[in-house]
């Protein structure tokens, strides 16, 4: 049984872990979703064009309803939670509506096949954002220990890193090879049972760790029904929120640098083109895996446990920064065509440059992976940080804002690297495989690889510097919102 009257509001680590693989639930509709195109091109005939531009078009509607969807479930209150109606809700939702949009959109006239589709897919993006939100609202909730809470942090970003690069062996090597490198209508509807499947029981997992937190004891201060929210509410934390808008500039560059970093384009810049070797850019991925979910254990379970979220996050900004300047080197003063790894298919020995290059990215990832696992609790921390300023529990808002930043800022990635592409080259095409090395190619495929996150890292060091949350600020509005709850138990007994 729960104790309310504590100084902290611990969780068990199954409950951590499992708000954790909801992450893993929406990652997997998520990653569905990035083959629409050849759906929509493919199976419905929408030209090529207009299949991409959709994408984009769906990316800015769901970012428009993350800060609705936050909105309303501060508002939320029930014998069901905070946090679980959404759960449920978003979950129902994109499980229809993708079955919608793969099994019964086909059998509508072919006149009205595509706004059919886009009617479905609008919906699916609600049911989406439902879920999403709760991975950052639930935490405020689940524990508030500012020694627990980055745990948070290795649990997520080992879940990602071991999802990430199953889900393009299962896509690509197995499941495209299976249906003759063609995407059809049998390609989605069997990646769709494997993706539904796997989501719900994900789904279920979460629930169950959430259940026993998902109540108004372990709302920010504990008094959330007598909580009035109003939109200049909403407007004041935006303005007053240092911690917040700290943060939200970190995440906020740190999108678009790894959205640039992980482009299909930049890839086949620097592995096809500068390297001259387009088969190592698929086993990068096979070698950092390991070694990087081991960093991450380290940096989280070690520095930003015992010296605080924002130490840690600034910690492992320093070690990217230093080790993206030293691959910019290495591109620029090594040769970079003598890259090749085991499994490329022209690997003969190993090689200086080669070692250099795959150390320099095993660090990288791993470094990369402790900042980007860590904003996740830093938005909790965000959260009782505006509990302690104002008063105020906004775990939605708080929570979403982020969510609409990556998805704005992301949406610009292609169209930097696209303008970036044009300015060197006479071509009206993006780069392939077959396109020949020059040296402003060059310069675009290093700078959106790896300048652009020296970039990031930098805006994050800054940004830390400012931000007020460390170690003994977070104890201290630990301390301070157990004695609010407290005096609200008093007064409600």
């Amino acid at each position: 049984m729960e104790q309310k009257n504590v100084n902290v509001n611990r969780a068990k680590w199954w409950q951590i872990a499992g708000l954790a693989v909801n992450d893993i639930a929406t990652n997997l509709y998520m990653w569905e979703m990035i083959f629409i195109s050849y759906y929509l091109n493919g199976i419905i005939g929408a030209g090529v064009v207009i299949a991409s531009s959709l994408a984009t078009v769906m990316r800015l509607w769901d970012g428009i309803t993350d800060p609705i969807i936050g909105i309303i479930l501060d508002k939320t209150k029930g014998k069901f939670g905070k946090n679980r109606p959404f759960l449920v809700i978003g979950q129902l939702i994109m499980l229809v509506m993708s079955a919608f949009m793969f099994f019964v959109t086909p059998h509508f006239p072919k006149a009205v096949q595509f706004l059919v589709f886009v009617v479905f897919y609008a919906v699916y993006i609600v049911g989406y954002t439902c879920q999403c939100v709760v991975t950052k609202s639930a935490q405020t909730c689940l524990t508030n220990d500012p020694k627990q809470r980055p745990t948070f942090g290795i649990y997520a970003g080992a879940l990602n890193t071991i999802f990430f690069t199953v889900a393009p062996l299962y896509s690509y090597t197995y499941l495209l090879k299976k249906h003759n490198y063609q995407f059809g209508m049998d390609y989605f509807q069997e990646m769709w049972v494997l993706v539904a499947i796997l989501s719900f029981i994900l789904t279920i997992v979460c629930y169950l760790a959430i259940r026993s937190k998902d109540r108004p004891e372990f709302y920010g201060a504990g008094n959330t029904e007598q909580q009035k929210i109003k939109l200049k509410d909403y407007v004041d934390v935006l303005k007053k929120n240092r911690a917040l808008q700290m943060l939200v500039i970190s995440a906020s560059t740190d999108k678009l640098a790894t959205q640039m970093n992980g482009n299909a384009t930049v890839a086949i810049i620097i592995y096809a083109i500068v390297c001259g070797n387009a088969g190592a850019a698929g086993l990068v991925g096979t070698y950092t895996i390991i070694p990087s979910i081991l960093i991450l254990i380290f940096g989280i379970g070690f520095v930003a446990r015992r010296f605080g979220q924002m130490k840690g996050f600034k910690f492992a900004s320093y070690a990217a920064l230093i080790i993206m300047t030293l691959q910019v080197l290495l591109f620029v003063f090594g040769d970079p065509t003598q890259l090749s790894l085991p499994g490329d298919g022209r690997f003969a020995s190993w090689n200086a440059f080669s070692i250099a290059f795959v150390v320099l990215m095993v660090l990288f990832t791993g470094f990369k992976q402790i900042a980007g696992s860590l904003v996740y609790p830093m938005t909790a921390d965000c959260t009782d940080y505006e509990v302690y300023r104002s008063g105020k529990y906004v775990p939605g808002l708080i929570g979403t804002v982020f969510s609409f930043i990556d998805k704005l800022i992301s949406s610009l990635a292609p169209l930097i690297i696209g303008l970036l592409c044009a300015a060197v080259s006479s071509s009206s095409e993006l780069p392939t495989a077959e396109t020949p090395y020059s040296t402003g190619l060059a310069a675009v495929g290093i700078f959106s690889m790896f300048g652009i996150l020296i970039f990031g890292y930098l805006c994050n060091i800054i940004a830390m510097h400012f931000y007020p949350l460390t170690k003994e600020k977070m104890e201290s509005i630990s301390d301070e919102i157990a004695k609010i709850k407290a005096n609200s138990q008093e007064i409600g007994a």
